[in-house]
């Protein structure tokens, strides 16, 4: 499980296209630092087991599902990604639950500096709606955000200057692909509700 406080940018550094998959490995000293093999990160969003590292890269395996359902199958060498390590258990929460099961892609629709912080606008696709609310909570390419405001076809996010500077969102512009994570609290209370019948 993961929270949705970004660590640090880190870099793809190098991708190897093999028949089953695409091997990802990625620069990131913070999050490099103190790894083992076997464990998650979130990588912009994804959760993603490491399969080898270095002191300063780790290495991540995207099976044919992932390369599918996400946009980590068209990144390249020296794309900006999120990253993550997962929650110790006896760390602080200072985000929201974040599974690392990207719900759906959408993309970036406008980008607006307000003073010294930053709006950033995406569309919203029709089957996730439902689960995007005002004020409510939803992951980003990974990064925890607060939803500032939605309509039928797009919700906007306020960004400090702070988690721009330590995300790729900094790198992001109108038109790029985003990971969508709703809250997972929403989807459970959909399914309480349907099962009770309550819901329909």
């Amino acid at each position: 499980m993961f929270t949705g406080i970004v660590e640090g940018s880190g870099e793809v550094r190098e991708v190897t296209v093999t028949e089953e998959g695409r091997r990802l490995r990625i620069a990131g000293e913070t999050v490099a630092a103190d790894l083992q093999r076997g464990q998650s990160v979130s990588v912009s969003g994804v959760c993603l087991t490491v399969e080898d590292h270095e002191p300063g890269w780790f290495e991540v395996f995207l099976a044919s599902e992932t390369v599918e359902k996400t946009y980590l199958g068209a990144v390249e060498a020296g794309d900006p990604v999120n990253l993550e390590r997962a929650m110790p258990a006896d760390g602080r929460f200072d985000g929201h639950v974040v599974q690392g099961h990207v719900d759906g892609t959408a993309t970036v629709g406008a980008v607006r500096q307000v003073g010294e912080d930053w709006e950033y606008e995406f569309d919203l696709p029709a089957d996730l709606g439902k689960y995007v609310v005002d004020k409510g909570s939803v992951a980003v390419d990974g990064i925890s955000l607060t939803v500032a405001d939605r309509d039928e076809e797009s919700f906007s996010v306020a960004i400090i200057p702070e988690t721009r500077a330590v995300t790729n969102l900094s790198e992001k512009e109108p038109g790029d692909p985003v990971h969508l994570e709703v809250d997972v609290i929403a989807k459970y209370a959909e399914r309480l509700l349907a099962d009770s019948g309550l819901g329909d």
